[in-house]
């Protein structure tokens, strides 16, 4: 079987979690949102999504990159959620059974 080499994301809240206000964290999501759209537009960032019923609440989020590593890390360190201390990105590689997966072009 030829494995297919993903660039993964894991968000999750660093320890200790910083304290915001809810007006501070409404406007810290709408620009890490806008970050990710415009990710996904320029067609490095394939997939992202925030997770559920996940067994650690730390974990908030997968992004699946088209890019590699350093570059996957790098621009997740411009993410506003992650210069604001709010996430902190766990960059990583998934390996995928070649042809299981595709990912559609940027929206």
């Amino acid at each position: 079987m030829s494995l297919v080499p993903h660039t993964a994301v894991l968000l999750r809240w660093p320890d200790p979690l910083p304290a915001f206000s809810g007006d501070e964290l409404d406007a810290l999501q709408e620009r890490h949102l806008a970050y990710l759209a415009k990710l996904r537009e320029s067609g490095a960032l394939l997939a992202s999504g925030p997770f559920d019923h996940q067994p650690d609440q730390r974990w908030r989020g997968l992004s699946i990159f088209a890019v590699g590593l350093e570059e996957a890390g790098r621009v997740m360190a411009n993410d506003p959620s992650v210069r604001a201390g709010r996430l902190e990105p766990v960059v990583f590689t998934w390996l995928v059974p070649e042809g299981l997966i595709a990912f559609p072009g940027p929206r």
